[in-house]
């Protein structure tokens, strides 16, 4: 016979009339007993255990369960859930920011006395599985392995609790607990950078031996980790105690949702407006300085709070790790510390991305001093895969603050050029660079002065700019020397030229094209991302940008004073290595 079968009623029909007085003297007995049981008097356990087994003789062991239950239930709703909320009524109108300590205060005091009346509750559950484990013992005269028994009615019970609570939950008790981890991960936060501190001090104070038993991790470590371990100890107790009502899942969202926003505050903090860093590295840091050995430390010590071979299942976090012997210092880390690793940064990958592609239009007019923001922001992309994203974000950027009237044609064609620059350190391919670079195209060539300025650019080394106060970083002429001294830029007809190990080299290197790719432009490998070929592009008509060369070219000669035309040679010769409509100058 199962210790938690079904109640057979039917046998009720087969009893004697003695049977039947019985089990209603008995039940009766149960009846008072449990309540007098679960009111504080442990006197009357041996009365219930002579009670439960009458009952179970005939079969009545759910009966006797579920009545039990269900009295736990009803004595716990009247007083341990009732009372337990009302440690934060005083929350309730509280805006977030004047929860202070008392939030810790509140917490930790209902926590610890809804354990306090679940532990007792506990005991009586105790109570009744040995009254029930001891009748089955005797009717089969044999010992009995009775834990999943006890498992299933102790998670039954705790469903029960947990049931109970969640049914008058208060709505402004989720975010009391995301503000007291908030509170607390700020707290270890500021902790760790003290110690951080504090330690290259001492570092910097040491003498050669003392560095390089510090870094041997010879030297005693155990003070600068004292507050940061109590802290984790108190941050888990009441994590723990969370769990042990019921609110695994809750307890886990609210310190998840903590931790995120701090490091969405840290990236911010960070990122900032300085283009001329990188701050991906400093990021990853902090979430392996932080975060990671918060949660290290956090699951560790619950794992080490938990006896995993009596604890019912259930009770711990699935990103528990194993125990280990020390909370504060685990080698291996557990599957839970990963998948949290894998989610932070993430994380961090988005919100940096967003924050450099919200100000990417600014990052473009520092280049290529922005270049590490740049690269963080290709690093990003790669790790996310939004590039779509960049592409609206900037567009719309492009159509707000650059493509209007009053920007000057010069002012768009050096922003178009830096562009350019950019994005092809992001993209090598070109893809994204085609459809940022379209409705500047189409706005250039609806103005008068395009041709004029592109030819300017190319003549003119500071960039296009009369005053000679150009970026010489947006200078063509400039561009033009580097592409042929590097040969940066190959074309697809250049690869008939390589003998056969370069053939091989370019083979292995070869890549497909993006998903985002046009297949009108053409495959990557024939697509030649310069600046002057897209400059051309803008124009269209080359015989249109020869015509314009030779006017101003004249001029220029028609101005010189000397026969110094170094220059004005140079440049034709580079046009014609790139431009076949130059050939005819």
């Amino acid at each position: 016979m199962e210790l938690l079968g079904e109640c057979n009623l039917g046998i009720l029909e087969t009893l004697s009339e003695d049977a039947i007085e019985e089990i209603t003297e008995s039940y009766g007995g149960f009846f008072t007993t449990v309540e007098s049981l679960i009111g504080g008097d442990s006197s009357v356990e041996q009365e219930l255990v002579c009670h439960v087994s009458t009952l179970c003789k005939y079969g009545l062991a759910s009966l006797v369960r579920d009545h039990f239950l269900s009295s736990l239930q009803q004595a716990f709703d009247k007083g341990g859930a009732s009372t337990f909320w009302l440690h934060f009524d005083d929350f309730r109108h509280k805006q977030h920011t004047d929860y202070g300590e008392e939030i810790h205060q509140a917490l930790c005091g209902a926590l610890e006395e809804i354990t306090i009346e679940k532990q007792f509750h506990d005991k009586c559950l105790s109570i009744l599985f040995h009254a029930l484990h001891s009748f089955q013992q005797q009717s089969s005269g044999e010992s009995h392995n009775s834990d999943s028994e006890r498992v299933e009615l102790f998670s039954t019970f705790r469903s029960i609790l947990s049931s109970t609570l969640m049914t008058t939950l208060p709505p402004h008790f989720p975010e009391i607990l995301h503000w007291y981890f908030k509170e607390k991960l700020e707290e270890l936060s500021a902790i760790m950078n003290e110690d951080d501190t504090q330690q290259q001090l001492d570092t910097d104070g040491m003498d050669l031996d003392d560095k390089l038993r510090s870094k041997n991790g010879e030297m005693d470590v155990d003070q600068g980790f004292s507050r940061h371990d109590e802290l984790v100890k108190n941050i888990g107790k009441v994590v723990r105690d969370l769990r042990s009502i019921g609110f695994t899942s809750m307890a886990e969202n609210a310190y998840a949702s903590a931790i995120f926003l701090l490091l969405k505050a840290k990236v911010h903090d960070l990122a900032g407006d300085d283009y001329r860093t990188s701050v991906l590295g400093p990021i990853k840091e902090w979430i392996q300085t932080v975060p990671l050995q918060f949660l290290n430390a956090l699951l560790s010590f619950l794992g080490d709070s938990v006896r995993y071979d009596t604890t019912p299942s259930g009770l711990t976090s699935p990103l528990a790790c194993c125990p280990s012997p020390s909370f504060s210092k685990v080698v291996t880390p557990s599957q839970g510390i990963v998948r949290w690793k894998l989610r932070l940064e993430y994380f961090a990958y988005e919100t940096l991305q967003d924050l450099r592609i919200a100000k990417l239009f600014e990052i473009i007019v520092d280049y290529p001093e922005s270049s590490p923001a740049i690269e963080d922001l290709k690093q990003c992309l790669e790790y996310t895969g939004q590039h779509s994203k960049l592409v609206e974000s900037f567009i719309s950027s492009l159509k707000y603050r650059l493509l209007t009237a009053g920007a000057s044609t010069n002012d768009i064609l050096h922003q178009y050029v830096s562009t350019i620059k950019a994005l092809r350190a992001i993209d090598p391919a070109g893809v994204f660079l085609e459809a940022v670079g379209e409705p500047i195209r189409d706005y250039l060539r609806g103005r008068k002065d395009t041709i004029k300025c592109v030819v300017t650019m190319l003549t003119d080394g500071s960039g296009g700019n009369a005053n000679g106060s150009g970026n010489p970083g947006d200078s063509l002429l400039e561009e033009l020397m580097r592409d042929e001294e590097s040969q940066e830029n190959v074309g697809f007809d250049d690869d008939f030229h390589t003998d056969d190990k370069q053939a091989w080299i370019n083979a292995s290197r070869w890549e497909p094209d993006p998903v985002e790719a046009d297949p009108l432009k053409g495959s990557l490998s024939q697509r030649k991302v310069d600046i002057l070929g897209m400059l051309v592009d803008i124009i269209g008509s080359k015989e249109q940008l020869v015509n314009e060369y030779r006017v101003m070219l004249a001029e220029k000669l028609l101005n010189k004073t000397d026969y110094d035309i170094d220059t004005e040679i140079r440049t034709v010769e580079l046009l014609k290595a790139n431009l076949h409509s130059f050939s005819s100058l």
